[in-house]
């Protein structure tokens, strides 16, 4: 009598590389991306995120309610006032790419330093 059992891939089978060696190589000499920088800039304002490319590392954030409506409105405001589309992906990178830039550039007088002292 044969068994029923289904064989499910493995982890190493999910997450494997897609690309094929020859592309692979070529994939991994080409930059990510190739952003002209403006000459003689603080090194805080030469920070960019990552924009639209692939990317390899996914991360969870909770937020509440209020706070997505505000990343919602704030969008749409870019969108209708600026005519800048963005989706919340870029808007996040975007605003994180700002704060650590002011971090590395204000150390201690951050605003992130400042609002993560403060105790409320």
């Amino acid at each position: 009598m044969a068994t029923r059992r289904v064989r499910v891939p493995a982890a190493d089978d999910l997450f494997r590389r897609t690309s094929d060696g020859a592309a692979g190589a070529e994939a991994k000499t080409r930059p990510v991306h190739a952003v002209p920088e403006p000459a003689e800039e603080t090194p805080a304002a030469k920070k960019r995120s990552s924009g639209r490319v692939r990317h390899d590392e996914k991360m969870t954030v909770y937020i509440t309610s209020e706070e997505l409506l505000d990343l919602e409105h704030a969008r749409l405001n870019l969108r209708a006032k600026h005519s800048i589309a963005v989706d919340r992906g870029r808007l996040v990178r975007e605003a994180l790419a700002i704060v650590l830039a002011d971090l590395e550039e204000y150390g201690d007088d951050s605003a992130l330093v400042h609002r993560l002292a403060d105790p409320r």
